[in-house]
């Protein structure tokens, strides 16, 4: 297809859309998101304490031989393995404390059939030695497979896997929400301040339907007492169109209309393009997994980084970003790697580089009071 006018295609087919042109920008050039992921990176960084108590929490309940691993929204880059780095690690320390035999890993890698996953393969031989150099005759093998599909749906058998983990992943939907048509939403490209209520309730039961199905297929994948923890973009206030969950989307239709103006596509284009995502806030969060009623919450907490990847502990302010353009020029790289392949897809790749470019500048000329908020979210199966 060669455009995201997917309103008047049924479910299927939208979800069916997003599922090949969503992906992160592969390779390692300058807008790739393997150059730009450095604040994913200090949100795995941020979690790491609540996914070590998660994986200890597993192994010391059941001490299984074998423990299947799931990373779901893998990506590509420098941040893929990170993780099973992190619990390789955690459990090997802990059983050489205890005088135990370290159990063998299986990891799954997933991600939507557009993800790098070339790139992600030929690191692996890498990562194997490195993880043999570092723990000599300690090591224990720890197999790895890439499994493409979308998480909105079951990946794997039932009660196959012991720990699911994903991180900066469940803020996309499986498809742009059904009904919002050119004229619903005119000139802007997810919710805002100016958008219909009717905008605001599409992108809600969006996100809704598509939490329960992941809830829903994870519980019957994983075994009784399996962990999940993962990490999402949300908001902390009630309001959808908040500027927190909205400024940048607002920013980018901004930097549109602008290109509009000077003729380069049309505006119809803009107006049928809404994005597939959504910033749930925690009460939506907790309300969809206790109606799915098969997990336990061990703990929600919240991360806040500034738009360069830095904690802002819940107080930034644009105007305490560093100012000179190149710095905002570089953070639009890093929403260029994320967005890219969607809007490429609606607007055409002649459109990219001044696109980008002038929403950069934009990013510099705003000083508004803004947070980047992530949650992390641990949940436990519960028993039968």
């Amino acid at each position: 297809m060669n455009n995201m006018k997917v309103q008047h295609m049924n479910g299927h087919s939208k979800a069916m859309e997003v599922q090949q042109i969503l992906h992160m920008n592969e390779g390692t050039g300058e807008t790739s998101y393997a150059k730009n992921s450095a604040s994913q990176s200090k949100i795995i960084s941020m979690a790491k304490p609540i996914i070590e108590k998660a994986i200890l929490g597993l192994y010391f309940t059941t001490f299984p031989e074998a423990i299947q691993v799931a990373d779901l929204g893998c990506s590509s880059g420098p941040n893929t393995l990170l993780v099973v780095s992190e619990i390789l690690n955690v459990i090997d320390e802990r059983c050489h404390q205890l005088g135990r035999s370290p159990p063998e890993f299986q990891l799954f890698l997933n991600d939507l059939p557009g993800n790098d996953f070339n790139t992600v393969f030929r690191s692996l031989p890498a990562f194997h030695e490195k993880m043999k150099k570092d723990k000599g005759d300690k090591y224990k093998p720890c197999f790895i497979a890439g499994v493409p599909g979308s998480f909105y749906g079951r990946l794997f058998p039932r009660k196959s896997l012991h720990f699911v983990h994903s991180s900066s992943s469940l803020h996309w939907l499986s498809q742009v929400p059904p009904g919002l048509n050119e004229a619903v939403n005119k000139g802007k490209i997810y919710i805002s301040k100016t958008s219909p209520a009717a905008v605001q309730e599409a992108y809600l039961a969006q996100f809704q339907r598509d939490f329960s199905l992941f809830l829903k297929s994870r519980s019957e994948e994983l075994v009784p007492n399996g962990r999940i923890v993962f990490t999402v973009l949300g908001r902390t206030t009630a309001d959808p169109s908040s500027e927190e969950s909205c400024i940048l989307w607002d920013l980018l239709a901004q930097s549109l209309t602008e290109l509009v103006s000077e003729g380069l596509f049309e505006e119809e284009k803009l107006n049928s393009f809404n994005a597939p995502y959504y910033a749930p806030s925690s009460e939506e969060i907790v309300s969809e997994i206790v109606k799915d009623g098969c997990f336990s919450i061990d703990c929600l907490e919240v991360i806040a980084l500034d738009w360069s990847g830095g904690v802002s502990n819940m107080d930034y302010y644009c105007n305490k970003l560093p100012s000179s353009t190149s710095q905002f020029l570089h953070m639009a790289k890093a929403i260029r790697a994320v967005a890219e392949s969607m809007l490429q897809n609606h607007f055409g790749q002649q459109v990219m580089d001044p696109l980008f470019q002038r929403f950069g500048e934009l990013l510099g000329s705003t000083c508004r009071r803004v947070q980047h908020i992530n949650f992390v979210v641990s949940l436990v199966k519960k028993q039968p």
